[in-house]
């Protein structure tokens, strides 16, 4: 048995860690970092934890953590983790970054959109874009970890067999995107008041999001070309999912049957990703709670385009589920090793 760290420990994704961790046969919590409630004890934000954590959270001390833990999930705000990871470089500790830190291989870029230093070029370098599906070879042999965002793992799971198969065109992308107020995060604002949720659809960070830059890196570095892709962003009334529709044109005659078949095969090996029948579209319940990513597919030979929706929990596919995946590559176990239960309905 392993023992992990979770640093930022009062977070949504971290509280989805410890629920997935507690059934995982090998690798264990062991300590629950929080910079503003060490201390504390976490059933104290969250008393349905009642039982099954015993441990006060803890202050952040990196020589504890080096000789303690094998494994360390940074479940923090954007501009943490790069100033922390670099810490545990040289040791044999094992890093994986729920935040947008290392997903952007370049600095400027990361500056550009995130309005923040970025970690050091070295790290950078480092750090292996942890998209399980795609790139699960590299993280297998990966150190430290870049855990891709929610709506990036939704869009370019959705994405990526039609651009290497070249189903579509790489130009005229839209992606059109719908997420839970808890993609936010726990600190409430305005936005994201009940009152100003409820009965609400928001459009948000109109050509600004720091997705954009994410989504298009992958998407160009696999189809060896530049991609820029229209993403637009809107907050829905519901506590957790998140759903992508997404319109490319064809590039040649193809079928829906033909499509959803070579989807089938893309994915055939990959058990957290379903593809849809003809017909069928995946809705967020689908997939609550649970690590899954459905994709439904739809060739529009009235437009020439392909439609293809693709949903996710933002909380466990999105965030610690694919965490979870990820150390369980990075460890050799089985890739469903904590993450195999069944989405939770209604």
């Amino acid at each position: 048995m392993k023992n992990a760290a979770i640093i930022g420990g009062t977070g949504y994704g971290a509280i989805e860690l410890i629920r997935l961790l507690h059934t995982h046969k090998h690798l264990q919590v062991k300590k629950i970092i929080s910079h503003s409630q060490f201390g504390e004890h976490i059933t104290s934000v969250y008393p349905h934890l009642t039982g099954f954590v015993e441990e006060p959270m803890e202050k952040l001390k990196i020589t504890s953590l080096i000789e303690e833990v094998d494994l360390i999930f940074f479940a923090t705000p954007a501009g943490v983790a790069k100033d922390l990871i670099p810490k545990f470089a040289h040791s044999s500790v094992q890093c994986i970054d729920l935040s947008g830190d290392l997903r952007l291989h370049s600095k400027e870029q990361y500056e550009k959109w995130y309005g923040k230093e970025a970690a050091p070029q070295e790290i950078l370098n480092q750090a292996v874009y942890g998209l399980s599906e795609i790139y699960q070879e590299q993280v297998k042999e990966a150190k430290i970890i870049s855990n891709p965002g929610c709506f990036p793992t939704s869009a370019l799971l959705g994405l990526i067999p039609a651009i290497e198969q070249k189903v579509i065109t790489p130009n005229h992308i839209v992606i059109d995107g719908k997420t839970a107020v808890s993609g936010a995060g726990r600190t409430p604002t305005a936005t994201t008041h009940f009152s100003e949720t409820n009965e609400n659809i928001t459009p948000y960070k109109i050509g600004k999001h720091q997705h954009i830059p994410e989504i298009d890196q992958t998407l160009s570095e696999l189809a060896q070309e530049t991609i820029s892709t229209t993403f637009t962003t809107h907050l829905i009334p519901m506590t957790r999912g998140l759903i992508c529709t997404i319109y490319a044109e064809l590039a040649r005659d193809i079928t829906t049957e033909e499509v959803i078949h070579q989807y089938q095969i893309y994915y055939e090996n990959h058990p957290f990703v379903r593809i849809k029948e003809i017909g069928i579209f995946p809705t967020t319940k689908d997939v609550y709670g649970s690590n899954f990513c459905d994709i439904g597919l739809h060739v529009d030979e009235r437009t020439n385009q392909l439609i293809i929706a693709s949903a996710i929990d933002n909380l466990v596919k999105g965030a610690a589920g694919q965490a979870i995946q990820n150390a369980n590559l990075m460890n050799g176990w089985e890739i469903t090793e904590g993450l195999d239960a069944i989405p939770i309905f209604p």
